[in-house]
């Protein structure tokens, strides 16, 4: 695994075996905070939302939507699917306190040490719930008590990409991601490929192209779970 700096100034990791970075080269800080946090979570309307992040990663997801729970006084309940966790070496390489907020170093941290599989409370406004597991067997299981038992407002969709892992990206994981959603809950992703866009849509998703961040990606993806 080799840190990168990326074109906003802060630092991605990538990896070899995949041949793949975990953000954009072209601004891992501003990807996250454009797709995830501008599309995603500011637009959703709900008072104290529950969000489920395919693919905890370096933790920046989760470290931006913590920042602005803090700043809005909004409560958000945040799971994270992860089947490869990394270990704190490279977090402390990427140093993303020292990039955005210094004062929060410690609940960074956080994000990566707190106890798996139990819902830890980071600060007033944030509490996280991590699940090491593979995303595609939890929700392709014959059991499917966990699409059943499970209930969220906004979806992360931040998995490497469909040429690099396939298996994250079918039309029967969609399916359960709708089932998974409230009433007029989004999931964003970075991928606006025509064949993801489909899959969406057969899940029964309303799409949106919509422009991607500064400087990167031309479009990302937006889908809503309508209430009909």
């Amino acid at each position: 695994m080799k840190l990168e700096r990326t074109a906003d100034g802060s630092y991605t990791l990538y990896v070899p075996e995949l041949d793949e970075h975990y953000h954009s080269v072209k601004g891992a800080l501003t990807e996250s905070q454009h797709i995830f946090i501008n599309m995603g979570l500011k637009y959703s309307s709900v008072t104290e939302p529950h969000i489920l992040e395919i693919g905890l990663g370096t933790g920046l997801n989760a470290f931006l939507t913590l920042l602005s729970a803090e700043e809005s006084q909004r409560k958000v309940h945040y799971t994270a699917i992860e089947r490869y966790p990394l270990t704190e070496e490279p977090l402390r390489l990427l140093d993303y306190p020292h990039l955005i907020g210094r004062q929060h170093e410690k609940e960074y941290y956080a994000i990566h040490r707190t106890p798996w599989e139990m819902e830890n409370r980071l600060s007033p406004w944030f509490t996280l719930h991590k699940i090491e597991g593979d995303f595609t067997q939890l929700f392709q299981s014959t059991d499917d008590s966990y699409v059943t038992n499970s209930r969220y407002d906004i979806i992360y969709f931040d998995a490497f990409a469909p040429e690099k892992q396939p298996e994250m990206w079918k039309q029967s994981l969609f399916d359960a991601l709708y089932k998974v959603l409230n009433k007029e809950g989004i999931l964003t992703t970075y991928c606006a490929k025509g064949i993801v866009r489909r899959m969406l849509q057969a899940a029964g998703f309303t799409v949106e192209r919509l422009p991607g961040p500064p400087g990167g990606k031309r479009e990302i993806l937006r889908a809503t779970k309508k209430a009909f």
